[in-house]
């Protein structure tokens, strides 16, 4: 995983070739919901993993819609770089900032067949800028995302750290309340987290 995540950091871009300014502080995490809601979820998710995709299509709307909106669940993603693409994936999200964050994420799980397929990492870097910039990025904004090196090497030294932290090895892995769990449908994510909200 380490060696992966050394790979994916030294070929951010085919041109990548800049001098990397000491990252000044660790990125942490994109939430959705209120901190004050009783259940708490945290998703491990890489944006390549064809399950956490599947996940995301036939959970995540209703999760949202019925719990996150509503107040009752807290939702943290928590991205993990398998491979320099999802490496990728996530800094483009991650462009946007937190009002765009979520929307891009949407957009790269819905597109992931077409882009993390892609022939060869200059296609890939194509289509995700395709992607930020249908979000409403532009072309500059991109370039220094994807450029910033000393970023990358933050997001995978707490990506590192958080894996270890909570004993994670695939994706998509799911807590609820601090208990963890594999991949699941929603009707059983559903039946946790209303037994969380009976206690």
């Amino acid at each position: 995983m380490i060696a992966l995540a050394a790979a994916a950091t030294a070929a951010l871009t085919p041109a990548l070739a800049q001098e990397a300014a000491p990252a000044t502080e660790a990125p942490g995490d994109f939430s959705l919901g209120s901190p004050d809601a009783p259940v708490k979820i945290v998703e491990y998710a890489s944006y390549t993993c064809p399950h956490c995709a599947d996940f995301h299509k036939a959970a995540f709307k209703n999760l949202k819609s019925e719990y996150i909106d509503t107040g009752k669940v807290h939702f943290t993603l928590r991205e993990v770089y398998f491979d320099r693409y999802g490496l990728w994936a996530a800094m483009v999200a991650r462009c946007g900032g937190e009002m765009r964050y979520f929307g891009i994420h949407d957009m790269l799980f819905d597109q992931q067949q077409d882009w993390a397929a892609a022939p060869d990492p200059t296609a890939v870097v194509n289509k995700l800028k395709t992607i930020g910039l249908s979000a409403g990025l532009d072309q500059a904004t991109l370039d220094a995302c994807l450029n910033d090196q000393a970023k990358a090497e933050a997001l995978i030294k707490q990506f590192e750290a958080n894996m270890a932290a909570d004993g994670v090895s695939g994706t998509p892995t799911i807590f609820v309340n601090g208990t963890k769990h594999s991949n699941m449908a929603y009707a059983d994510l559903k039946a946790l987290i209303d037994a969380e909200l009976a206690k």
